[in-house]
C-alpha cells in the first residue's frame, strides 16, 4: 500500500513486497470486506490508487508502530511480569503421598497442580508430619488403630477427612482353580502368594489377618514376594508369577480376574490445616469421593458421622 500511494502498481509492489500479485489482491479484498471500507481505487487503465481512507489507513499504522517503538522496553517489561505471574502460578505443585488406588491416581490426575507420588499409608502420613507433603492419603481397617491415628495426627494441627469406604479382597484367576477363600488357604504349599510393601496398608491388613489366625507369615509362600500397586499385584497374577494377592474389586474386575471379599477399610485424606483453606484440597476431596459413589466395590463417605467409631 505504501509503494501503490508513491505511484507504483500494485504488480510492481507485489514484486517488491515478494508476494504474488493474486496473493497481494486476495488480502487487500480480504482486508477492506473486514474494515468496511474500500482502501484501494481500481481505475481501468490507470492502475489502482490509494483511497482518501487508504492514505489514513496507512499514516495510522505508521504512528502505532512509532508508538511502539517508542514504548517498546516498557511493553516487553509489562508482558514479562505477566509471563512470570502465570509461570509462578502454574509451577505451584501440591504434593500428595498416598497409598495405592486407582481412583486416588484418577483424583489426583484431574486436578492441575496436584503432584501425587504413591507410598504406604504409613509412609504418606510420616512424609506429612515432616512437612515433606502438603497432602497424605492413607487406609485403615480397624476402627482401634484409625482411632489411634486420628488422635496422633490431631494434636498436630492436622485435619482429617474420610472420603471413601472400599473392600479389599484376595484377588485370584478368573474362576478361582485353586479354590482359595480365606487366608488360611494361603499357607497351602500349592498356593503363591504375592504382598504388598512393608509400610502399606494392605501389608498391614494382611498381617493383622494372619495374626488373627495365628499364622506365621512365613509360612506363607511368596510373603517375602513384594509389589507396590493393586494393579502390579493383578499383573502378576496374569502373567502366572502368583495365584493370589490383596486389592480391590475394581482392580480385578479391569483385569478380569476372580476375587473373595475379606474385610472393609476406610481411605481418609489427612493435611495440615492452613492447606485445607486451599481451594484445591476440597477439589481434590470431592472429586475421590464423585468417583469413588460411581465405582463397584467402593461408596462414598463425606460426613465423619458416618464412620463415627473410626474417629
Amino acid at each position: 500500500m505504501q509503494d501503490i500511494g508513491r505511484g507504483s502498481s500494485l504488480v510492481v509492489a507485489s514484486k517488491k513486497s515478494g508476494a504474488s500479485y493474486r496473493g497481494s489482491w486476495g488480502k487487500l479484498n480480504q482486508v477492506e470486506h473486514e474494515l468496511g471500507m474500500q482502501l484501494i481505487f481500481r481505475a481501468k487503465g490507470h492502475g489502482s490508487k490509494l483511497t482518501e481512507f487508504g492514505h489514513f489507513f496507512i499514516q495510522f499504522i505508521e504512528d502505532m508502530q512509532v508508538g511502539y517503538l517508542k514504548h517498546d522496553a516498557q511493553y516487553q517489561e509489562i508482558l514479562l511480569k505477566e509471563i512470570k505471574k502465570i509461570q509462578k502460578i502454574e509451577s505451584i505443585r501440591w504434593k500428595f503421598f498416598s497409598s495405592s488406588d486407582s481412583l486416588i491416581q484418577k483424583a489426583a490426575g484431574a486436578i492441575k497442580g496436584v503432584e501425587l507420588k504413591i507410598a504406604g499409608s504409613g509412609e504418606s502420613l510420616e512424609r506429612l508430619l515432616n512437612n515433606e507433603a502438603h497432602i497424605a492419603g492413607y487406609h485403615v481397617s480397624c476402627p482401634v488403630s484409625s482411632r489411634a491415628i486420628y488422635q496422633r495426627l490431631s494434636k498436630n494441627n492436622i485435619a482429617i477427612y474420610p472420603v471413601m469406604k472400599r473392600t479389599q479382597r484376595l484377588i485370584v484367576n478368573k474362576g478361582n482353580p485353586l479354590h482359595i477363600r480365606t487366608v488360611e488357604d494361603l499357607v497351602d504349599k500349592n498356593v503363591c502368594f504375592i504382598n504388598r510393601q512393608i509400610g502399606s496398608g494392605t501389608r498391614l491388613l494382611l498381617d493383622s489377618l494372619l495374626m488373627e489366625e495365628g499364622i506365621d507369615p512365613l509360612e506363607v509362600n511368596g510373603y517375602l514376594h513384594e509389589e507396590f500397586t493393586h494393579s502390579a499385584v493383578a499383573n502378576a497374577i496374569l502373567a502366572g508369577k502368583a495365584d493370589v494377592g490383596l486389592g480391590v474389586k475394581n482392580i480385578a474386575i479391569e483385569n478380569n480376574l476372580g476375587f473373595i471379599p475379606l474385610k472393609d477399610e476406610i481411605f481418609l485424606i489427612a493435611m495440615h490445616k492452613e492447606m485445607a483453606a486451599q481451594v484445591i484440597s476440597s477439589k481434590l476431596i470431592r472429586k475421590i469421593r464423585s468417583y469413588s459413589g460411581e465405582t463397584p466395590g467402593y461408596k462414598a463417605v463425606s460426613l465423619n458421622r458416618q464412620i463415627r467409631d473410626w474417629l
